[in-house]
């Protein structure tokens, strides 16, 4: 048979005319191009293919030869035209839009919601929301999805509450304070354009790291010992690798470890990233013998200097 106009409106092979209009409807609001900016090509194909779709079978003579012949038979047979004569099928994609209108007005509104058509007026406010996130999220980038309720009028023009299911791609480097907005997704009142949703990243604390601009910070702590006589450091990053860090100077009061591109990836250019800065808190024993001050005098006597 070829393509399956009822399939493609998502209706029984018995669907009434008024079942059709439903259905052509709810899914030429949904794939309508002026909806779809971000995937406009696929929401362009699937729009006419509804169109065509409720073309044929909301007429009479090309449903009944569709019904027998399939499709191979409706864009073969002579189809008498309003003007007189005859012509096989053939859908024009420009009458897409025409067939659009006849339901929702002019071909010069821009769709908006789930239902309704919008020719301008005033925009709701937008509505923003915190997106926790973290180090480890704006370190590799991931993607979150968010399910949101909002209402929309039915094709009847009464409110009714809709799920949906936002897919938010997070970016490695992105900060806080990064926005990320879907255009048009708040509640739907008559007479006003729905509000943007905007998403606020913000950063959750992290147990190692404190991040500084595109920096990663560690605050490591060290015994005296180790701080006079060398240590080595294994510390775990944010994308799962162990650095291994020797020690070997005298750590002294403001000392730090700098190791370059070790930080956060930078958002514009993520195989770029900062600086991983290690600063050292040194612990002193609360209390020597008399003994280990002794030891300590005769070791470090002539190391002032």
């Amino acid at each position: 048979m070829g393509v399956d106009y009822y399939n493609i409106l998502k209706v029984s092979r018995g669907a009434t005319e008024e079942e059709l209009k439903r259905s052509y409807k709810k899914l030429a609001m949904k794939w309508h191009p002026d909806k779809n900016s971000v995937n406009k090509k696929e929401a362009e194909a699937k729009f006419k293919q509804i169109s065509e779709a409720y073309d044929v079978l909301s007429d009479p003579q090309k449903r009944q030869i569709y019904d027998i012949y399939g499709e191979e038979g409706i864009k073969s047979a002579e189809l008498s035209s309003p003007s007189g004569g005859a012509g096989a099928y053939r859908f024009n994609p420009r009458h897409a839009e025409d067939i659009f209108a006849e339901f929702f007005g002019g071909s010069d509104r821009k769709v908006y919601g789930d239902g309704v058509a919008s020719q301008g007026g005033k925009k709701a406010p937008p509505v923003e929301s915190k997106l926790a996130c973290s180090l480890e999220e704006l370190y590799n980038g991931s993607r979150r999805k968010m399910r949101i309720s909002r209402l929309v009028p039915d094709e009847f023009g009464k409110p009714k509450t809709v799920d949906e299911i936002l897919k938010i791609d997070i970016k490695p480097g992105w900060k806080k304070g990064t926005k990320i907005t879907f255009p048009e997704k708040g509640n739907h009142e008559p007479g006003v354009t729905p509000a943007d949703l905007i998403f606020v990243v913000d950063e959750k604390p992290h147990a190692v790291f404190k991040r500084d601009g595109n920096d990663l910070i560690v605050n490591q702590k060290i015994s005296l010992l180790d701080a006079l006589t060398g240590h080595t450091l294994n510390l775990t990053t944010l994308d799962g690798r162990t650095l291994t860090i020797p020690v070997t100077d005298i750590v002294k009061p403001g000392y730090q470890v700098v190791i370059s591109n070790e930080g956060m990836p930078l958002s514009k250019e993520p195989s770029k990233k900062g600086k991983l800065i290690i600063k050292f808190d040194v612990k002193f024993p609360s209390r020597l013998t008399a003994e280990q001050k002794s030891d300590l005098r005769r070791a470090l006597g002539g190391a002032e200097n």
